[in-house]
Parts: structure tokens; C-alpha cells; sequence
């Protein structure tokens, strides 16, 4: 879990961005998160999550799905934790120029890490809920990200169950108080 690419990158004497102190201690109780909206050349969100003493860091092009939507997320290089509080303007002619902004930040609980298959329940104040990220075969770096679908229907009713013993199906059970009232409309 090295920091070299990312100081390979970054010329700190002419950037805003923080530089890496030495490596923390891994296994952190509480690890964090932080989703950070940078205007680069294309608006983009960086999704990152404390692994190992380093954020494990993905951009997202679309930004990190708050619904049903399942989002390409491209791994990047790993960032220092002090990252996590950056926000400000990368001057222009250096690597990810532009403004970058914190979206959102906040605590997360692991419920299974591996190489390919990372799963987190996020807790901050614009993201609630299981997140899943599953390396793909299309590219080297990229991601899906998506929120477990559980935790879509749970956000959009307060009753959801299943139908019964022999379909198994989940049914999607709409109050009046729902903030998604046409859902099924055509």
C-alpha cells in the first residue's frame, strides 16, 4: 500500500494537495470515507475509502449512485488519509487541475474486502447504506459501484417485504408519505 504514484504525480511545492506523512498504522476501528466532486477537465466524484492506512481511491464519471443505478468507477492511485480533508483549487498544468470539493464524508463499516469484491456500509450525511464495488474484465482499473438493492427499497418505503413462501419475489410496497409516489406510472 504505497503512496509512490501519488508522489510521483504531484510537485508539492506548487500544489495545494497535502503530502504524505509516514504511513499510518492499518486496522483503524472506525475507517472513513470521503466522495470528492473535482471540476477537472470533466466533472467527475472520487470515491474513497480508508483501507490499510492509505484511501483506496475510484473516480466515478456519472457520480456515486444514489438509486438503482450501477456506475463505472476507475480505480486510481492510492491517496494519504490527510486527503480526505482536501479541498480547494490544483493550479493549471499540474495533474488534476481544477477544484475539488468534499460531497461527502463520514465513517463506514466493512462487511467483506477483497481484491475484487469490496462491500461497505456507509454512514455519512448524504450516503446511507450498503455499497458494493466488483472489478470488472472490461479494463485494467474499472469498477462497477452500486447500492445494494436492499437498501434501494428500504430508502424508497417504509415496508418492503417478501411476497410469500412460494415466489420468494420482493415486493415494493408504496405509502402515500413516500417521497417516490410515481414510481409505477407509465
Amino acid at each position: 500500500m504505497s503512496l509512490e504514484r501519488y508522489r510521483k504525480k504531484r510537485e508539492f511545492s506548487k500544489t495545494p494537495e497535502p503530502e504524505p506523512k509516514p504511513e499510518h498504522a492499518a486496522g483503524k476501528y472506525n475507517p472513513i470515507f470521503v466522495v470528492q466532486e473535482h471540476h477537472a477537465r470533466r466533472l467527475h466524484y472520487d470515491f474513497r475509502l480508508e483501507v490499510g492506512g492509505v484511501l483506496k481511491s475510484w473516480a466515478v464519471p456519472k457520480g456515486v449512485p444514489l438509486h438503482g443505478e450501477r456506475r463505472l468507477a476507475v480505480q486510481t492511485e492510492d491517496h494519504p488519509l490527510e486527503y480526505a480533508k482536501f479541498h480547494g483549487k490544483i493550479p493549471e498544468g499540474l495533474y488534476g487541475a481544477g477544484t475539488v470539493k468534499i460531497w461527502d464524508s463520514g465513517k463506514y463499516v466493512p462487511e467483506k474486502i477483497k481484491p475484487r469484491e469490496i462491500i461497505v456500509e456507509l454512514r455519512g450525511k448524504k450516503l446511507k447504506g450498503k455499497y458494493v464495488l466488483i472489478k470488472t474484465k472490461f479494463a485494467k482499473n474499472s469498477w462497477l459501484l452500486f447500492r445494494k438493492k436492499w437498501e434501494i427499497c428500504r430508502a424508497r418505503s417504509r415496508l418492503c417485504k417478501y411476497s410469500g413462501t412460494r415466489t420468494r419475489r420482493r415486493v415494493l410496497i408504496v405509502s402515500s408519505e413516500t417521497p417516490f409516489p410515481n414510481l409505477f406510472s407509465r
